[in-house]
């Protein structure tokens, strides 16, 4: 006999048993199969010990079989780190509400938003944000964004503006925050008020994005023992030079990896 796992949920199966007749026998209804973290429509053998998740295209599952899909899709262990992690994100623009989205995705278990501002048309260029949120605070909108990516993590959102005053109390229980101002002086106060006013938190900020340069030039380095700044350093916006969506996004994209491996315990030189 085998010794499997079905959606998170201990099943027995005999020797030589395969993997489509498997899932269709328990879930009748599954269109999308998953074998060891990869989604595939072969009918593969099984093995002692795989992990198989099965679901319904096009409708939610569970929130134990979604967990069981997030687990195997980014492993069990990277799933852990993920879910018992709080991410601060200081700024809900280009960069915030786009780390927020990929964060989200990643399965970070508790994200707190801060962001004073509201959704307003120039926003659409390179924010995530969508016509029917105009008007709202950036804050709700990422928050309820959130909610239909992933409806089982905790999300703490604030609708004011921070500085050296709340930044601590808003911030302090974090891992790590996530800096995305557009504001130079306002990243600065923001930096050096949680790198001294904590002793554990780790920042990645954002410095250089604007305009259509290439993306080659967006990196990640490691500033202090605990600041990580991610961009060009050199391409702020301008007259002539805007924020454009790619080059923000592949910023947010630099910002939220470097979450994830701080989070895995991996460092950047």
């Amino acid at each position: 006999m085998l010794h499997l796992t079905l959606n998170g949920k201990p099943l027995c199966v005999p020797d030589g048993a395969m993997l489509q007749e498997t899932a269709l026998e328990q879930l009748p209804g599954a269109s999308v199969i998953i074998l060891n973290g990869f989604q595939t429509s072969d009918n593969l053998e099984l093995h002692d010990g795989d992990s198989i998740t099965a679901i319904e295209k096009g409708v939610m599952p569970p929130e134990d079989v979604l967990e069981h899909m997030m687990a195997a899709r980014h492993s069990p262990y990277v799933h852990e780190r993920m879910k018992r992690a709080c991410v601060g994100i200081a700024g809900l623009g280009g960069l915030g509400s786009n780390i927020a989205a990929m964060l989200a995705r990643t399965g970070v278990g508790h994200l707190i938003l801060v962001d004073f501002d509201t959704v307003e048309p120039s926003n659409l260029n390179r924010q995530n944000y969508f016509i029917s949120h105009l008007g709202m605070r950036k804050a709700d909108a990422t928050a309820k964004l959130l909610h239909e990516i992933n409806p089982f993590i905790k999300i703490e959102h604030h609708n004011v503006r921070i500085d050296a005053s709340n930044a601590v109390e808003l911030f302090g229980g974090c891992d790590i925050v996530c800096e995305a101002f557009d504001n130079p002086d306002c990243k600065a106060e923001l930096v050096s008020t949680l790198l001294s006013g904590t002793e554990n938190i780790r920042m990645v900020a954002g410095s250089g994005m604007a305009g259509y340069g290439s993306c080659n030039e967006i990196v990640t380095k490691k500033r202090m023992s605990r600041l990580y700044v991610c961009g060009d350093e050199k391409t702020a916006a301008a007259n002539g030079v805007g924020l454009m969506a790619p080059r923000v996004s592949v910023c947010a994209g630099h910002q939220a990896n470097m979450v994830l491996r701080l989070l895995l315990d991996i460092e950047t030189p």
